[in-house]
């Protein structure tokens, strides 16, 4: 039970943020005091939440201590409806997913039938920013050719096999892991391009995407391998970027931008509209019930919280779901 001033009050397994720069350890929260309550069948452990837990998120952290973890699957209490709840300071402001009972967030999307509930959730903040990018924010044309940056993770494996079904005639995958790259490939990426072993990146890119350079790059990872990406870049093309895991700056050339015409477009799942989101997540998890759309995920019990927490940070290979 948890100790309040006015007395005890109902408390739920979870873990715990009680220190910045650590690892969550196992305890008990208060039961949340909302009016819509999800039974958490899975929590993916996401780099926002390593974020977040450090310190070093810019939108800050909740009070310490607290429950870490942005979104989940799970049923409602009550109506036993399985969802998908994200937003609205879970795990950013207040406490998280991470416990057998959380609070729901601003979005509450009913999972689509058939579907299962890691792998769902795992399709979540991670799946969308893998589909949004090729889906939404600049939708692939048909035929034409995508290289996907950091195609080695969860949202670049999702970028890749988006980018086939939705109509592109060439899909490079580039990466530093050769294993992450082997299943890029098994799961439908044309050619794969290690970013480390060349001497010239752009050059490398460049005779991967067919010789002419891409037509749409999604960039998980700005630094060095952007820079490359917009020097191999065919003429007019988009690059979409979605994060900083190569560097937070790069240092892309005026001509390189201007003599190729580049549109330069940001990405960020906060500043997506919530019912976009929603539609895309029911579209993206019908694509995985139907095989469409493949992604390794391993669960891990809510005891094992510390070691994933510590997997996730040195980069794990693949999607780590927290099931209570």
């Amino acid at each position: 039970m948890a100790r309040t001033g006015e007395g005890l009050t109902a408390a739920v397994r979870a873990a715990q943020i009680t220190e910045l720069g650590r690892p969550p350890t196992m305890g008990e929260a208060p039961d949340p005091a909302a009016e819509t309550l999800v039974e958490v069948l899975a929590a993916p452990l996401n780099p926002i939440d390593i974020a977040v837990g450090s310190g070093r998120f810019y939108g800050g952290y909740p009070p310490l201590p607290f429950v870490p973890g942005c979104e989940c699957v799970g049923r409602l209490r009550g109506s036993g409806e399985l969802v998908w709840t994200h937003g609205g300071g879970l795990g950013v402001s207040r406490d998280g997913t991470m416990a057998a009972l959380a609070s729901a967030g601003a979005l509450v999307v009913p999972v689509p039938t058939g579907a299962d509930p890691a792998v769902a959730a795992a399709l979540g903040i991670a799946g969308l920013a893998g589909w949004l990018p090729v889906a939404w924010r600049s939708p692939v044309r048909e035929g034409e050719t995508v290289l996907v940056l950091g195609a080695t993770g969860t949202a670049g494996l999702v970028a890749v096999q988006g980018a086939k079904l939705l109509g592109a005639g060439r899909v490079v995958a580039a990466g530093r892991s050769e294993a992450a790259l082997e299943r890029a490939f098994e799961a439908g990426a044309d050619v794969t391009v290690k970013l480390d072993a060349h001497g010239d990146l752009a050059a490398a890119l460049r005779e991967a995407c067919g010789g002419e350079g891409p037509q749409l790059v999604i960039d998980p990872l700005w630094g060095e391998p952007a820079v490359a990406a917009a020097e191999a870049a065919a003429p007019g093309a988009r690059i979409v970027n979605l994060g900083q895991s190569a560097g937070a700056a790069a240092s892309l050339t005026s001509a390189a931008v201007r003599g190729k015409q580049l549109e330069i477009l940001g990405y960020s799942s906060f500043a997506v509209p919530l019912d976009v989101i929603a539609e895309h997540f029911r579209r993206l998890v019908d694509h995985a019930v139907a095989g469409r759309i493949v992604i390794e995920v391993e669960c891990v019990p809510l005891d094992g919280i510390a070691d994933a927490w510590r997997r996730q940070e040195e980069g794990a290979g693949r999607k780590l779901v927290i099931v209570p």
